[in-house]
C-alpha cells in the first residue's frame, strides 16, 4: 500500500505544480497559483502521516516507510530550487520570459553552485533522517532503529560526498579550456583554435 501511496504522492506533487504554474501564467491568477504552491509540502506531509498510520496499524516497518519520509526531506531541501526551475521554464514557454540560464560550469560561480547543491543535500538528509527517527516512537512499537540503519548510512554518505565534492571545487576551481570565453561561469563564445581553417570543398 505504501508503494502505491508514494506513486500517488509523486504524481500529485507534479500535478499540483503544473496547476499552480498554469494558474499563474496561463490564467493570470497569481494569488491562486501561490496558494497552490503552498500545497506542495502538504502532499509530502500527507504521505508521511499515512506512513505513520500504516505502521500504527500493525504493518512491518520497511524501506517503503523510510522512502515516504524521504519525500518530505527532499521537498524541504530541493523543493524550492525545483519550483524555481519549473517556474522559470514555464515563464519562458508561456509567459514570454527570458530563456533560463544553464548552471555555471567554470570558475567561482561553479564552486558556489556546487556548495548550493551540497547544502540542499545536507538539509534533505538531515530532515529525512529526523523523520525516519521519529517513525520509531510514532509507530507504537512497530518500528525499531535497526530497521532503518542502512538509511542512516546511505544518506549520511550522500551528504558527506556532496560536501567533499564542493570542497574539491573550492580547492581546485574548474577553469574553462583555452579559447573558451565565459561570463558568470557560463560559456558565451567558443573561438576556433588558432591556425584552423574551414575545409574547402572540391
Amino acid at each position: 500500500m505504501i508503494v502505491t501511496l508514494i506513486v500517488a504522492a509523486e504524481t500529485s506533487w507534479w500535478i499540483v505544480l503544473g496547476l499552480a504554474l498554469s494558474a499563474r501564467y496561463l490564467l493570470r491568477w497569481r494569488r491562486t497559483g501561490t496558494v497552490l504552491l503552498f500545497g506542495l509540502p502538504a502532499v509530502d506531509l500527507a504521505l508521511y502521516a499515512l506512513a505513520v498510520l500504516d505502521l500504527r496499524g500493525g504493518a512491518a516497518a520497511g524501506w517503503t516507510h523510510a522512502l515516504a519520509a524521504s519525500y518530505t526531506g527532499f521537498s524541504v531541501g530541493y523543493g524550492p530550487s525545483l519550483v524555481r526551475w519549473a517556474d522559470a521554464h514555464f515563464l519562458h514557454r508561456f509567459g514570454g520570459g527570458p530563456k533560463p540560464l544553464p548552471a555555471p560550469k567554470y570558475g567561482p560561480e561553479r564552486t558556489r553552485h556546487e556548495w548550493r547543491i551540497a547544502g540542499r543535500t545536507v538539509v534533505s538528509a538531515a530532515i529525512t533522517l529526523a523523520l525516519i527517527t521519529l517513525l520509531v516512537p510514532l509507530s507504537a512499537g512497530s518500528a525499531h532503529y535497526g530497521t532503518f540503519l542502512q538509511w542512516y548510512l546511505k544518506l549520511g554518505a550522500a551528504a558527506v560526498i556532496n560536501v567533499i565534492v564542493a570542497g574539491c571545487y573550492s580547492l581546485w576551481p574548474k577553469e574553462p579550456p583555452a579559447g573558451v570565453r565565459v561570463e558568470d561561469g557560463r560559456v558565451v563564445e567558443q573561438r576556433e583554435p588558432l591556425g584552423s581553417r574551414p575545409t574547402e570543398r572540391a
